[in-house]
């Protein structure tokens, strides 16, 4: 069975076009819920360069399935059997005003669209730029 990726390497994904913020803003909880969003930002807020795309898409994917450690292996070759959308698909890149920088092991971090560390990266002939998704059509 081939497992599929959504993982980046040396590239920095920029907001979406369309985003309706100014800077990094974020996300908050709906209810007593935490939103996929919300979840997403803590991981990478809280853990600079340590997970890649594909270990927050799946924790958060086990976290809002109540996942136990022990069935995390199997989990997670079934979730990468199926494409999974990437991160320039995330509400963090398309809603938030966040970009995200790739380093060359694919491990992630998250930065505001009015830091100078976004401004730098979006001039870095050495990373690939990729724009999020538009939230509309």
């Amino acid at each position: 069975m081939k497992a599929h990726t959504t993982n980046y390497k040396d590239t920095f994904i920029t907001v979406a076009d369309d985003t309706k913020v100014a800077c990094g803003t974020i996300p908050r909880s709906k209810g007593d819920k935490k939103t996929i969003a919300e979840m997403q930002y803590e991981l990478l807020a809280e853990n600079p360069y340590k997970f890649t795309s594909d270990d927050i898409l799946f924790q958060v994917f086990a976290d809002r399935n109540d996942l136990t450690e022990a069935a995390y292996e199997q989990a997670r070759k079934q979730f990468f059997f199926k494409g999974q959308p990437c991160f320039r698909a995330s509400p963090l890149t398309k809603a938030y005003g966040f970009g995200i920088h790739c380093d060359d092991q694919g491990k992630m971090a998250i930065y505001g669209l009015e830091t100078p560390e976004y401004k730098k990266f979006i001039t870095n002939k050495h990373l690939k730029l990729v724009k999020a998704m538009k939230s509309s059509k």
